[in-house]
Protein backbone atom coordinates (compact mmCIF):
# COMPACT_ATOMS: atom_id res chain seq x y z
CA UNK A 1 0.00 0.00 0.00
CA UNK A 2 1.06 3.48 -0.82
CA UNK A 3 1.97 5.81 1.86
CA UNK A 4 0.12 9.18 1.09
CA UNK A 5 1.87 12.02 1.51
CA UNK A 6 0.52 15.47 2.31
CA UNK A 7 2.47 18.30 1.13
CA UNK A 8 3.22 20.61 4.13
CA UNK A 9 5.81 22.82 2.41
CA UNK A 10 8.36 22.46 -0.24
CA UNK A 11 10.42 20.69 2.60
CA UNK A 12 7.94 19.45 5.08
CA UNK A 13 5.98 16.80 4.44
CA UNK A 14 3.51 14.85 6.56
CA UNK A 15 1.66 11.01 6.77
CA UNK A 16 -1.37 12.01 8.49
CA UNK A 17 -2.61 9.71 11.50
CA UNK A 18 -6.02 8.55 9.05
CA UNK A 19 -3.10 6.35 7.20
CA UNK A 20 -2.89 3.94 9.83
CA UNK A 21 -5.65 2.76 13.11
CA UNK A 22 -2.48 2.43 14.51
CA UNK A 23 -1.02 6.02 14.26
CA UNK A 24 -1.23 8.30 17.65
CA UNK A 25 0.42 11.45 16.05
CA UNK A 26 1.20 12.58 12.60
CA UNK A 27 4.55 11.32 11.12
CA UNK A 28 6.74 14.40 9.59
CA UNK A 29 9.40 14.47 7.23
CA UNK A 30 11.40 17.47 6.45
CA UNK A 31 13.20 16.81 3.16
CA UNK A 32 12.74 17.91 -0.75
CA UNK A 33 11.55 15.82 -3.27
CA UNK A 34 15.13 14.00 -3.94
CA UNK A 35 15.61 13.10 -0.78
CA UNK A 36 11.86 12.08 -0.12
CA UNK A 37 12.10 10.21 -3.09
CA UNK A 38 15.07 8.01 -1.94
CA UNK A 39 12.99 7.63 1.40
CA UNK A 40 10.31 5.85 -0.47
CA UNK A 41 12.71 3.53 -2.23
CA UNK A 42 13.55 2.17 1.31
CA UNK A 43 11.75 1.16 4.50
CA UNK A 44 12.34 4.42 5.88
CA UNK A 45 8.88 6.12 6.25
CA UNK A 46 7.58 2.75 6.99
CA UNK A 47 10.29 2.96 10.22
CA UNK A 48 8.77 6.31 10.64
CA UNK A 49 5.22 5.43 10.75
CA UNK A 50 6.21 2.63 13.13
CA UNK A 51 7.94 5.66 15.76
CA UNK A 52 3.97 7.15 15.88
CA UNK A 53 2.63 3.97 17.20
CA UNK A 54 4.94 3.95 20.15
CA UNK A 55 3.09 4.87 23.81
CA UNK A 56 3.62 8.65 24.84
CA UNK A 57 4.81 9.75 21.75
CA UNK A 58 3.75 13.59 20.99
CA UNK A 59 2.88 15.71 18.42
CA UNK A 60 4.91 14.17 15.71
CA UNK A 61 7.25 11.40 14.69
CA UNK A 62 9.36 13.10 13.14
CA UNK A 63 12.41 12.13 9.66
CA UNK A 64 15.35 14.48 9.16
CA UNK A 65 16.71 14.93 5.69
CA UNK A 66 19.44 12.57 6.27
CA UNK A 67 17.09 10.12 7.15
CA UNK A 68 17.56 6.33 6.07
CA UNK A 69 16.84 2.86 6.53
CA UNK A 70 17.83 1.55 10.51
CA UNK A 71 16.87 -1.46 12.46
CA UNK A 72 13.03 -0.73 13.40
CA UNK A 73 13.63 3.17 13.86
CA UNK A 74 15.14 5.17 10.64
CA UNK A 75 18.29 6.98 11.26
CA UNK A 76 17.76 10.81 11.23
CA UNK A 77 14.11 9.75 13.46
CA UNK A 78 13.39 11.79 16.36
CA UNK A 79 10.35 11.21 18.57
CA UNK A 80 9.53 12.84 22.09
CA UNK A 81 7.65 11.03 24.89
CA UNK A 82 6.33 11.36 27.84
CA UNK A 83 7.50 11.04 30.60
CA UNK A 84 5.14 9.10 32.28
CA UNK A 85 3.25 7.55 29.93
CA UNK A 86 5.89 6.69 27.28
CA UNK A 87 8.36 4.31 26.23
CA UNK A 88 11.64 2.76 28.39
CA UNK A 89 15.01 3.24 26.16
Amino acid sequence: MQVPIKKINDLVWEVPVEYNRHMRVPARIYADETLLAMMKREETLHQGINITQLPGIQKYGIILPDGHQGYGFPIGGVAAFDAEEGIIT
